[in-house]
């Protein structure tokens, strides 16, 4: 039987073991909800949004993604007006460097459901680092329910397609409409399978080298002839690129290139000697005496032709008195007559008669 002072060795193990087994659970459970250290110093920074959305205590503190701190108060405030809910954040001041007054805690979500997080965006700030107490604004994010309720319309809307796809899919099994007689009329498919079988009729045709599609595809004479024409198209690529023939002597000779020349060049002196005034052209275009005299002959000319249509004068009578045309109409059948008389009887009209006194 072990002795009293065994007994209260063994009670002191006991208890030093259960106290120190508290302090290493009890650290490490602080380790696991915190992101700092035992003796960091902490800054508490407070937000107010409209709805917690699932937040918790002790739920992460994000600052561009990395763990800062931690919620360590969530409470509502009526007095707060349209955002109620203030959520109190614990933030180490390891990181209170890159946290400016003028950022934005925004609630967001790891995934579409994980958990809930203050996320802190300070990369547009520019007034001066936080301190304790100081108020974060916040930035509205939509929540899940928001996202269900707006998709609500856009899934009626899909169920209202899905139930006309569903009636015309039906149309459609019941032979109606162009569709449905496509698939279901034993008529259409006899007709096309008629079709088929004189296409395959012809596409064996084709093979077998019969028809003239199925001499075009298969004679080796017209390959040939094809063959020899793209030979002589070639040969007569060659020899105009050598610079023969017409049509190579215009692409190679350097002298049609001068001579084009010299022409645009002398065609060039022209015109600028018609724009000068020079020469007959040139007056022609540029002499207003000469323009004013042409418009008068020309009026002189119009009214002159007015007087011909109008019958004035002997030129007018002649162009368009009938009694003028009628004279020389009989006037030309009478000298036909007279030649033929002539021509009858001589004598009659070309015997001279000499008489003596």
């Amino acid at each position: 039987m072990p002795s009293q002072k065994q007994v209260r060795w063994a009670q002191l193990r006991v208890g030093i073991t259960v106290i120190f087994a508290s302090v290493t659970l009890a650290v490490l459970i602080f380790l696991m909800t915190g992101t700092q250290g035992l003796f960091t110093r902490k800054v508490i920074l407070k937000s107010y949004v409209d709805n917690a959305g699932g937040l918790r205590v002790g739920a992460p503190v994000r600052l561009q993604g990395v763990d800062i701190g931690n919620v360590i108060g969530i409470r509502v405030d009526p007095s707060h007006g349209l955002t109620p809910v203030e959520i109190t954040m614990k933030i180490s001041t390891k990181y209170i460097q890159g946290l400016r007054k003028d950022a934005t805690a925004t609630l967001s979500t790891a995934g579409v459901l994980g958990e809930t997080f203050v996320d802190i965006d300070s990369r547009a700030s520019i007034l001066p680092i936080v301190k304790n107490g100081d108020v974060l604004a916040t930035k509205d994010t939509p929540q899940l329910e928001d996202v269900v309720r707006g998709t609500q319309s856009t899934l009626q809307n899909v169920d209202t397609l899905l139930q006309r796809v569903d009636r015309i899919i039906a149309y459609i099994e019941s032979g109606k409409g162009t569709i449905g007689k496509v698939i279901y009329d034993p008529e259409l498919f006899n007709r096309l399978n008629a079709t088929l079988s004189e296409l395959q009729s012809v596409v064996h045709q084709v093979s077998s080298g019969k028809g003239s599609i199925g001499k075009l595809i298969n004679d080796d004479e017209l390959y040939n002839k094809a063959n020899d024409s793209v030979n002589k198209l070639s040969k007569l690529v060659d020899e105009i690129d050598q610079g023969k023939g017409t049509v190579g002597k215009l692409l190679k000779d350097p002298s049609l290139y001068d001579n084009a020349n010299q022409t645009i060049a002398k065609a060039n002196r022209l015109m600028d000697d018609v724009n000068a005034g020079r020469g007959a052209l040139g007056k022609f275009a540029k002499d207003e005496e000469f323009a004013r005299k042409l418009d008068v002959t020309m009026t002189r000319l119009a009214s002159i032709s007015e007087k011909i249509d109008s019958g004035q004068g002997s030129v007018g009578k002649f162009m368009n008195d009938p009694s003028l045309y009628n004279n020389t109409d009989q006037l030309l059948v009478e000298t036909r007559g007279l030649i033929k008389a002539v021509k009858e009887n001589p004598k009659k009209y070309l015997t001279i008669h000499l008489k003596f006194f």
